[in-house]
């Protein structure tokens, strides 16, 4: 089987040896084109193809035809593709090809492999032109509420495919013991085991209501929040301690105590106290003048926004869409 050099420069393989003494001269040819000629993981399955083809057409003429190819780079291929399996699997004669033992049993296989190979690669082209299937989400209770939630409304009016299943909660689930496909955290991630995409940040800040303010006097230092009535939030790690610029810990009180920042702002615009909330919370509240802001001169914290989603796997087209959705989308509102 001489020929030409392949277009890596290689020469062609040698041809098997004849059949004097054929089982120690053939062990030893293969050993030499396995080395000299390993193939790749696209050459492979070309080969493989190539493989298919001949057996089906009975030549290599007819197989080369049928893929688009000349018959010297078929019979180049099924000489690479024994040297990589060790394995003879046809017996070439000028006349005709016969399989082997082990080439009748590779065939009958690999021919079932192809096709559930093409079916899935048909499958899965179509997937990336048409998403389907579930998705099942996990997101804080106030950010997905207020920023999640109308997002993914238009997302499942613009793909129709795709069935959607949102949790929201402040517990930080497992998203693989759990099932869920991605979580929308607040907060830098503490699972490593993730990957991630930012969406954006929340920064935090203190509001009251002008009712409050009116009897209790504005605050101008971190400091002297101490005098004031504080509603504290129980999501926080440490809700009696709010963080100021460079590190500026100020220790507050309060008599009363959500877990929700939601239900915090509902308490500071009642004229119950001063709250320390995401902005994200406070917006509208404070586009109405239920809420105006405390100490606003001051830089406190800034909170990542992240979709987290297992790593190390093949992510599903209406996952992979859905992620570049938030991401322009929230990166859009700023």
């Amino acid at each position: 089987m001489g020929g030409s050099a392949d277009r890596a420069g290689r020469p062609p393989p040698p041809s098997p040896p004849t059949r004097g003494g054929e089982a120690l001269a053939e062990g030893r040819w293969f050993r030499l084109i396995r080395s000299r000629y390993k193939l790749s993981r696209m050459d492979r399955l070309a080969a493989e193809r190539m493989f298919v083809k001949v057996v089906e057409s009975g030549s290599f003429a007819a197989a080369a035809r049928r893929l688009g190819t000349g018959s010297g780079q078929a019979s180049k291929l099924l000489a690479r593709l024994e040297a990589d399996l060790g394995v003879k699997l046809l017996h070439r004669t000028t006349r005709a090809l016969t399989l082997t033992d082990a080439g009748r049993a590779y065939a009958q296989g690999l021919g079932a492999l192809l096709d559930a190979f093409d079916e899935l690669d048909t499958e899965v082209r179509n997937a990336a032109r048409d998403p389907r299937g579930r998705l099942r989400l996990t997101a804080p209770v106030e950010y997905g509420a207020l920023r999640i939630a109308p997002l993914l409304a238009r997302f499942a009016l613009e793909n129709p495919g795709i069935t959607l299943e949102t949790q929201f909660s402040d517990r930080l689930a497992s998203l693989i013991d759990e099932g869920f496909d991605a979580a929308i955290r607040v907060g830098e991630p503490r699972d490593t085991s993730l990957t991630g995409r930012r969406l954006g940040e929340a920064g935090m800040i203190v509001v009251a209501s002008p009712a409050y303010l009116s009897v209790r006097g504005m605050p101008l230092t971190p400091e002297d929040l101490t005098g004031h009535e504080c509603l504290l939030d129980t999501n926080f790690r440490d809700p009696k301690v709010w963080t100021f610029g460079n590190d500026r810990r100020v220790t507050v009180a309060g008599r009363v105590t959500f877990s929700s920042a939601a239900a915090c702002l509902a308490a500071a615009e009642a004229g119950l106290g001063i709250a320390c909330l995401p902005d994200f919370v406070a917006d509208a509240s404070l586009a109405a003048g239920r809420v105006v802001r405390v100490l606003e001169g001051q830089e406190m914290p800034v909170l990542p926004i992240h979709v987290l989603f297992p790593g190390g796997r093949h992510q599903p087209a209406r996952l992979r869409l859905l992620i570049e959705f938030l991401v322009r989308a929230l990166r859009a509102e700023g």
